[in-house]
């Protein structure tokens, strides 16, 4: 069973106490109940768009970004790819991470990264780790120039977060995955999506029940036995936007 190891140089009684309560946690059905409702409440108040990374806005929840920096910190990528940019927190987080590890490069990819977005992230003190591809993520010719980025590097780590239908996460990880190295991972985020309530309503959104980011990974796992869910991700967050999302490859 998959298990990320954060604190590999800590003492043994404290790596094997935080596993053992990472376990503990998943059949934790209280504790998982109330992370869910407070998820959803969140959302509906956008909880989530309160934050930043170095001066960047950052929409994303705040256990996720730890997560992030800790598969980053655990994987040391040299090549990070990421759909989604919006007003580019993200990938300056993953940027401030490649900065830290001494090596990398994050490559952003959206279908709009507006003017003043741009602009700001280019002028950023860690622009020089950072590239922006504007297209969609599953046009041919934008998948193409993402893998061009891949040729010769070891380790990458793919983190989806664009368009969070069905078909289009499932095209990105048709179009993307194979790029992941073995031990690192592709994070799928708004997988929470299959989880909302039965009465939840998308508003302007074409995703929801039985055709998100969830239902994508569902579908594309069953034929790609080298990648795994991670669970214990998921299990040592509780409030996530990607639950069943972080997948690893094993081989």
């Amino acid at each position: 069973m998959a298990y990320l190891e954060t604190t590999p140089t800590a003492h043994p009684a404290h790596q094997q106490e935080k596993k053992e309560r990472i376990a503990d946690f998943a059949t934790d059905a209280e504790f998982r109940a109330l992370s869910n409702a407070w998820r959803a409440m969140a959302l509906e108040r956008k909880y989530m768009n309160n934050f930043s990374w170095l001066g960047r806005p950052l929409i994303q929840l705040p256990m996720d970004a730890m997560a992030l920096q800790e598969v980053i910190w655990a994987v040391q990528p040299d090549l990070i790819i990421e759909t989604g940019v919006a007003h580019g927190g993200s990938v300056v987080l993953s940027a401030s991470m490649l900065e830290l590890i001494g090596h990398g490069e994050v490559v952003g990819v959206d279908i709009d990264i507006r003017d003043h977005n741009r602009a700001a992230i280019e002028a950023h003190p860690l622009a020089h780790r950072i590239s922006l591809i504007q297209g969609s993520s599953v046009a041919p010719d934008v998948v193409a120039q993402v893998k061009a980025r891949a040729v010769g590097k070891k380790k990458v780590l793919v983190c989806l977060d664009s368009n969070h239908t069905h078909e289009h996460v499932l095209a990105e990880l048709q179009a993307y995955a194979d790029l992941v190295s073995v031990g690192s991972y592709c994070i799928v985020f708004d997988t929470f999506v299959e989880d909302m309530p039965d009465d939840y309503v998308w508003t302007d959104r074409p995703w929801g029940k039985g055709n998100n980011p969830k239902t994508a990974v569902w579908e594309w796992i069953k034929d790609h036995p080298e990648f795994v869910i991670d669970k214990s991700v998921e299990d040592r967050l509780l409030v996530t936007s990607a639950p069943d999302g972080f997948l690893q490859r094993i081989a």
